[in-house]
Protein backbone atom coordinates (compact mmCIF):
# COMPACT_ATOMS: atom_id res chain seq x y z
CA UNK A 1 0.00 0.00 0.00
CA UNK A 2 1.41 3.59 -0.72
CA UNK A 3 2.14 5.06 2.69
CA UNK A 4 1.60 8.56 0.64
CA UNK A 5 -1.63 8.09 -0.77
CA UNK A 6 -2.88 6.84 2.92
CA UNK A 7 -1.32 9.93 4.27
CA UNK A 8 -3.21 11.77 1.77
CA UNK A 9 -6.57 9.79 2.44
CA UNK A 10 -5.79 11.21 5.98
CA UNK A 11 -5.07 14.86 5.68
CA UNK A 12 -8.63 14.92 3.20
CA UNK A 13 -10.78 13.17 5.41
CA UNK A 14 -9.51 15.04 8.83
CA UNK A 15 -10.18 18.41 6.84
CA UNK A 16 -13.56 17.30 5.02
CA UNK A 17 -12.59 18.04 1.98
CA UNK A 18 -10.42 18.24 -0.93
CA UNK A 19 -10.09 22.21 -1.18
CA UNK A 20 -9.64 22.49 2.82
CA UNK A 21 -7.33 20.05 3.06
CA UNK A 22 -4.96 21.92 -0.09
CA UNK A 23 -5.25 24.93 1.89
CA UNK A 24 -4.37 23.72 5.24
CA UNK A 25 -1.32 21.27 3.72
CA UNK A 26 -0.19 23.63 0.84
CA UNK A 27 -0.80 20.87 -1.08
CA UNK A 28 -2.11 20.99 -4.81
CA UNK A 29 -5.91 20.08 -4.88
CA UNK A 30 -5.11 17.90 -7.93
CA UNK A 31 -2.57 15.95 -6.15
CA UNK A 32 -4.92 14.98 -3.21
CA UNK A 33 -7.87 14.09 -5.42
CA UNK A 34 -5.57 11.83 -7.71
CA UNK A 35 -3.43 10.13 -4.89
CA UNK A 36 -6.62 9.17 -2.70
CA UNK A 37 -8.55 7.75 -6.36
CA UNK A 38 -5.61 5.75 -6.88
CA UNK A 39 -5.93 4.76 -3.26
CA UNK A 40 -9.23 3.99 -4.11
CA UNK A 41 -8.31 1.46 -6.79
CA UNK A 42 -5.84 0.15 -5.37
CA UNK A 43 -8.10 -0.89 -2.55
CA UNK A 44 -11.32 -1.70 -4.56
CA UNK A 45 -13.22 0.45 -2.45
CA UNK A 46 -14.56 3.81 -2.57
CA UNK A 47 -13.67 5.47 0.62
CA UNK A 48 -15.72 8.61 -0.38
CA UNK A 49 -19.03 9.54 -1.34
CA UNK A 50 -18.50 12.77 -3.52
CA UNK A 51 -21.63 14.88 -4.11
CA UNK A 52 -21.96 18.64 -6.00
CA UNK A 53 -20.72 20.64 -2.76
CA UNK A 54 -20.40 17.65 -0.26
CA UNK A 55 -17.69 14.62 0.74
CA UNK A 56 -18.31 12.12 3.05
CA UNK A 57 -16.87 9.09 4.23
CA UNK A 58 -18.46 5.73 3.38
CA UNK A 59 -18.57 2.85 6.18
CA UNK A 60 -15.40 1.53 4.68
CA UNK A 61 -13.62 5.09 4.40
CA UNK A 62 -14.18 5.74 8.10
CA UNK A 63 -13.09 2.60 9.17
CA UNK A 64 -10.19 2.92 7.77
CA UNK A 65 -9.54 6.93 8.77
CA UNK A 66 -10.18 5.75 12.53
CA UNK A 67 -7.29 2.82 12.14
CA UNK A 68 -4.85 4.81 10.12
CA UNK A 69 -5.30 8.40 11.53
CA UNK A 70 -4.05 6.75 14.69
CA UNK A 71 -1.11 4.71 13.34
CA UNK A 72 0.06 7.72 10.89
CA UNK A 73 0.04 10.43 14.79
CA UNK A 74 2.07 7.26 16.23
CA UNK A 75 4.48 7.31 13.06
CA UNK A 76 4.89 11.05 13.13
CA UNK A 77 5.85 11.51 16.49
CA UNK A 78 8.30 8.59 16.76
CA UNK A 79 9.92 10.21 13.06
CA UNK A 80 9.98 13.43 15.43
CA UNK A 81 11.26 12.49 18.66
CA UNK A 82 13.80 10.51 16.61
CA UNK A 83 14.94 13.58 14.41
CA UNK A 84 14.83 15.61 17.76
CA UNK A 85 16.99 13.39 20.07
CA UNK A 86 14.37 13.14 22.44
CA UNK A 87 11.00 12.97 23.50
CA UNK A 88 10.89 16.61 24.56
CA UNK A 89 7.15 17.94 24.31
CA UNK A 90 6.62 20.08 20.73
CA UNK A 91 3.90 20.29 17.91
CA UNK A 92 0.46 21.02 18.49
CA UNK A 93 -1.85 20.31 21.62
CA UNK A 94 -5.51 20.32 21.23
CA UNK A 95 -7.89 20.16 24.33
CA UNK A 96 -11.16 20.60 24.87
CA UNK A 97 -12.67 21.08 28.79
CA UNK A 98 -15.75 21.80 29.89
CA UNK A 99 -17.48 25.47 30.31
CA UNK A 100 -17.43 25.17 34.58
CA UNK A 101 -13.46 23.91 34.69
CA UNK A 102 -12.44 26.17 32.35
CA UNK A 103 -13.56 29.61 33.66
CA UNK A 104 -12.64 28.34 37.52
CA UNK A 105 -8.93 26.58 35.97
CA UNK A 106 -7.55 26.10 32.14
CA UNK A 107 -6.99 29.59 31.83
CA UNK A 108 -4.15 29.57 34.95
CA UNK A 109 -3.16 25.99 33.62
CA UNK A 110 -3.23 26.94 30.09
CA UNK A 111 -0.73 29.93 30.83
CA UNK A 112 1.81 27.65 33.14
CA UNK A 113 1.72 24.82 30.36
CA UNK A 114 2.79 27.81 27.79
CA UNK A 115 5.76 29.02 30.22
CA UNK A 116 7.07 25.50 30.68
CA UNK A 117 6.66 24.14 26.36
CA UNK A 118 7.28 26.77 24.80
CA UNK A 119 7.99 24.59 21.72
CA UNK A 120 3.96 23.25 21.96
CA UNK A 121 1.50 24.90 20.78
CA UNK A 122 -1.60 24.49 23.03
CA UNK A 123 -5.23 24.59 21.80
CA UNK A 124 -7.84 24.34 24.69
CA UNK A 125 -11.82 24.68 23.19
CA UNK A 126 -14.21 25.41 26.21
CA UNK A 127 -17.78 22.86 25.48
CA UNK A 128 -19.57 20.46 27.43
CA UNK A 129 -20.99 18.48 24.14
CA UNK A 130 -19.30 14.71 24.28
CA UNK A 131 -16.72 15.03 21.51
CA UNK A 132 -15.56 12.05 18.59
CA UNK A 133 -11.42 12.75 19.62
CA UNK A 134 -10.54 11.08 16.82
CA UNK A 135 -13.04 12.66 13.77
CA UNK A 136 -12.55 16.12 15.83
CA UNK A 137 -8.95 16.01 16.50
CA UNK A 138 -8.43 16.31 19.77
CA UNK A 139 -5.26 15.05 21.94
CA UNK A 140 -7.17 15.01 25.12
CA UNK A 141 -10.03 15.77 26.61
CA UNK A 142 -11.43 16.80 30.19
CA UNK A 143 -14.77 15.58 31.02
CA UNK A 144 -17.34 15.62 34.27
CA UNK A 145 -18.71 11.51 34.92
CA UNK A 146 -17.68 10.75 31.14
CA UNK A 147 -19.75 7.66 29.39
CA UNK A 148 -17.76 4.43 29.27
CA UNK A 149 -15.96 4.81 25.66
CA UNK A 150 -13.76 1.57 24.93
CA UNK A 151 -11.32 3.57 22.29
CA UNK A 152 -10.13 6.14 25.31
CA UNK A 153 -8.36 5.83 28.17
CA UNK A 154 -7.88 7.77 31.07
CA UNK A 155 -7.35 8.77 34.67
CA UNK A 156 -9.13 10.98 37.14
CA UNK A 157 -7.24 13.69 38.71
CA UNK A 158 -9.93 16.18 40.66
CA UNK A 159 -13.36 14.73 42.99
CA UNK A 160 -15.64 17.53 43.78
CA UNK A 161 -19.54 17.30 45.43
CA UNK A 162 -22.99 19.23 45.24
CA UNK A 163 -23.92 21.29 48.25
CA UNK A 164 -26.38 23.58 48.83
CA UNK A 165 -25.78 26.96 50.06
CA UNK A 166 -27.34 30.61 50.35
CA UNK A 167 -26.76 33.30 51.96
CA UNK A 168 -26.65 34.10 55.81
CA UNK A 169 -29.51 36.99 55.31
CA UNK A 170 -32.01 34.33 53.64
CA UNK A 171 -32.15 32.10 57.01
CA UNK A 172 -32.72 28.51 57.46
CA UNK A 173 -35.65 26.99 56.10
CA UNK A 174 -37.98 25.30 58.91
CA UNK A 175 -41.31 23.45 58.17
CA UNK A 176 -42.82 23.07 54.67
CA UNK A 177 -42.40 26.77 53.53
CA UNK A 178 -40.84 26.57 50.48
CA UNK A 179 -37.76 28.42 50.15
CA UNK A 180 -36.45 30.06 46.85
CA UNK A 181 -34.20 28.29 44.54
CA UNK A 182 -31.78 29.60 42.21
CA UNK A 183 -31.27 26.92 39.52
CA UNK A 184 -28.95 26.37 36.25
CA UNK A 185 -30.61 26.04 33.07
CA UNK A 186 -33.54 27.55 30.96
CA UNK A 187 -36.88 27.55 32.73
CA UNK A 188 -38.42 25.26 29.57
CA UNK A 189 -37.97 21.83 31.44
CA UNK A 190 -39.08 23.13 34.84
CA UNK A 191 -42.03 24.13 33.93
CA UNK A 192 -43.05 20.89 32.23
CA UNK A 193 -41.66 19.25 35.34
CA UNK A 194 -41.18 21.76 38.66
CA UNK A 195 -38.21 21.34 40.71
CA UNK A 196 -40.30 21.36 44.21
CA UNK A 197 -38.17 19.35 46.58
CA UNK A 198 -34.45 18.88 46.91
CA UNK A 199 -32.97 15.62 48.98
CA UNK A 200 -30.07 16.19 50.99
CA UNK A 201 -28.52 14.85 53.86
CA UNK A 202 -27.68 17.71 57.09
CA UNK A 203 -24.55 18.33 58.68
CA UNK A 204 -24.96 15.39 60.88
CA UNK A 205 -25.79 13.18 57.84
CA UNK A 206 -29.48 12.52 58.23
CA UNK A 207 -31.77 12.95 55.52
CA UNK A 208 -34.06 15.77 54.55
CA UNK A 209 -36.29 16.93 52.40
CA UNK A 210 -36.47 20.64 51.37
CA UNK A 211 -39.61 22.25 49.62
CA UNK A 212 -38.07 25.04 47.08
CA UNK A 213 -39.54 27.27 44.77
CA UNK A 214 -37.84 28.23 41.26
CA UNK A 215 -37.39 31.79 41.35
CA UNK A 216 -34.20 32.61 38.69
CA UNK A 217 -33.22 30.08 36.01
CA UNK A 218 -29.17 30.57 34.94
CA UNK A 219 -26.87 28.91 32.48
CA UNK A 220 -23.53 29.46 34.50
CA UNK A 221 -22.47 27.88 37.69
CA UNK A 222 -20.73 31.12 38.37
CA UNK A 223 -24.23 33.12 37.54
CA UNK A 224 -25.71 31.06 39.85
CA UNK A 225 -23.28 31.64 42.61
CA UNK A 226 -23.33 35.26 42.36
CA UNK A 227 -27.13 35.12 42.37
CA UNK A 228 -26.81 33.36 45.89
CA UNK A 229 -24.85 36.00 47.29
CA UNK A 230 -26.97 38.27 46.28
CA UNK A 231 -29.74 36.79 48.69
CA UNK A 232 -32.02 35.99 45.71
CA UNK A 233 -32.31 31.87 47.08
CA UNK A 234 -30.50 28.87 47.97
CA UNK A 235 -28.52 26.70 45.25
CA UNK A 236 -27.11 23.28 44.99
CA UNK A 237 -23.24 24.06 43.50
CA UNK A 238 -20.31 22.16 43.69
CA UNK A 239 -18.34 22.44 46.92
CA UNK A 240 -15.34 23.86 45.24
CA UNK A 241 -16.94 26.74 44.36
CA UNK A 242 -18.47 28.26 47.11
CA UNK A 243 -15.91 26.73 49.65
CA UNK A 244 -14.28 30.43 49.75
CA UNK A 245 -17.57 31.87 50.67
CA UNK A 246 -18.49 28.98 53.28
CA UNK A 247 -14.94 30.29 54.95
CA UNK A 248 -15.49 33.69 54.57
CA UNK A 249 -19.40 33.13 56.12
CA UNK A 250 -21.11 35.27 53.05
CA UNK A 251 -22.49 31.50 52.51
CA UNK A 252 -23.87 29.40 54.73
CA UNK A 253 -24.01 25.00 53.72
CA UNK A 254 -27.36 23.77 54.69
CA UNK A 255 -27.05 20.24 53.14
CA UNK A 256 -24.98 17.96 50.93
CA UNK A 257 -26.81 16.45 47.98
CA UNK A 258 -26.43 12.68 47.98
CA UNK A 259 -25.61 12.24 44.11
CA UNK A 260 -23.18 10.22 42.92
CA UNK A 261 -19.61 11.74 43.10
CA UNK A 262 -18.26 14.45 40.40
CA UNK A 263 -15.18 13.07 39.14
CA UNK A 264 -13.03 15.18 36.29
CA UNK A 265 -11.53 12.70 33.79
CA UNK A 266 -8.46 13.56 31.27
CA UNK A 267 -9.06 11.22 28.74
CA UNK A 268 -6.86 10.06 25.44
CA UNK A 269 -7.00 7.40 22.56
CA UNK A 270 -6.19 4.43 24.21
CA UNK A 271 -4.74 2.99 20.55
CA UNK A 272 -2.39 5.87 20.18
CA UNK A 273 1.04 5.77 21.92
CA UNK A 274 0.99 8.75 25.03
CA UNK A 275 2.60 11.63 23.13
CA UNK A 276 5.39 14.13 25.54
CA UNK A 277 2.53 16.89 24.98
CA UNK A 278 -0.05 14.87 26.39
CA UNK A 279 1.98 13.32 28.97
CA UNK A 280 3.46 17.17 29.74
CA UNK A 281 0.00 17.98 30.40
CA UNK A 282 -1.27 15.08 32.86
CA UNK A 283 1.82 15.82 34.94
CA UNK A 284 0.66 19.96 34.88
CA UNK A 285 -2.40 18.21 36.69
CA UNK A 286 -1.08 16.09 38.55
CA UNK A 287 1.05 19.32 39.89
CA UNK A 288 -1.49 21.57 40.04
CA UNK A 289 -4.37 18.94 41.48
CA UNK A 290 -1.96 15.90 43.68
CA UNK A 291 -4.69 15.20 45.96
CA UNK A 292 -7.70 15.56 43.64
CA UNK A 293 -9.85 18.09 46.03
CA UNK A 294 -12.20 20.42 46.13
CA UNK A 295 -9.91 22.28 48.40
CA UNK A 296 -7.51 22.39 45.72
CA UNK A 297 -10.15 23.54 42.50
CA UNK A 298 -11.17 26.22 45.41
CA UNK A 299 -7.69 27.47 45.37
CA UNK A 300 -7.58 28.22 41.72
CA UNK A 301 -11.00 30.04 41.65
CA UNK A 302 -10.02 32.15 44.61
Amino acid sequence: MDLLALADFTLVARHGGFGRAARESGRPKATLSRRVADLESGLNLRLFERGPRVLKLTEEGRALYEKTSVLLAQLDESTTAIASGGGAPRGRLRVSAPLLFSQAAMGKLAARFALQHREVRLEVTTEDRPVDMVEEGYDLVIRVNPDPDERLVGRIFMRDRIVVVASPELGRPSGATPVPAVLRGGAGADAAAPATTWDLTDAKGKPKRLAVQPVLHLSSLFMVRDAVRAQVGAACLPLSLVLNDLAASTLVQWGEVPSPEIALWALYPSRRLLSPRVSAFLDLLKEAFPQGTPQELAAYIA
